[in-house]
This record gives structure tokens, sequence and C-alpha cells, in this order.
């Protein structure tokens, strides 16, 4: 369980990280609509990321006492998707659709990311 608890607290900080770069980007670029875009989208893609890993964990936690397993949100996912789309055509002045669409994909990237490079230093670990 560990092991989980460690990879819920990396996929976050990566998750914040890039929170902080399109913050950056888009105090300190002329892409404004684009990293706004970006913005909202990984926001609302954290939120996604933060309520499937507490489902998940109480899904776990179902399992192991024996009891029966709630579903793990994705009703609740796609309605914040749904959400960001509404919100980017809404205000198309300020947020580039595309790109929070592309902030919407963020979290399965950075969950992808973790699990290769953590897959290989496990398999490192293993030859050694």
């Amino acid at each position: 369980m560990d092991q989980y608890k460690n990879m819920i607290t990396r996929q976050r900080k990566w998750m914040f990280y890039l929170l902080a770069l399109f913050v950056l980007g888009w105090g300190f670029t002329p892409f404004t609509r684009i990293f706004l875009g970006l913005l909202l989208g990984t926001a609302l893609s954290f939120y996604n990321m933060w309520v499937m890993q507490r489902k998940i964990d109480r899904f776990g936690q179902a399992l192991s006492h024996g009891g029966r397993p709630a579903g793990i949100g994705t009703f609740t996912r796609l309605a914040t998707a749904a959400l960001a789309v509404i919100i980017a055509m809404r205000f198309e002045e300020y947020f580039h659709l595309m790109a929070v669409i592309l902030g919407l994909m963020t979290t399965y990237v950075v969950i992808m990311i973790d699990f290769a490079l953590f897959r290989k230093q496990d398999e490192q670990k293993e030859v050694r």
C-alpha cells in the first residue's frame, strides 16, 4: 500500500509542476489563450485524477473488507470534461478549445509516464 501512496504523491507533484508551468506560460508569453486553455483543462484534469484516486482507494478498501464496492466515478469525470468544454466554448476569447482538450488529457499522460519511469526502476532493482 505504501507503493500506491507514493505513486499518488508523485503524480500529484507532477500535476502541480505542470500547473505552475502553465501559469508561467500564461503570464510571460504572448500565447495567453493557449496557456489559459491548458490551465483550465489541466486543473479540471487534476480534479478528475484526485476523484479517481480517492474512488479507487475506497474501491480497494471495500473489496478487502468484503463489502460491495461503489463505482470509480466515470460519470463525474465525464461531467467535468463536459464542463471544461462548455466553459471554453462560452468564453472563446479567453480559452483555446483544443488546449482545454489537451489539458484534460494531461492526467493520463502523467500516469503513463510515471508508470513507465518507475516500472523501469523496479526492473533495474530486480536485476541487482
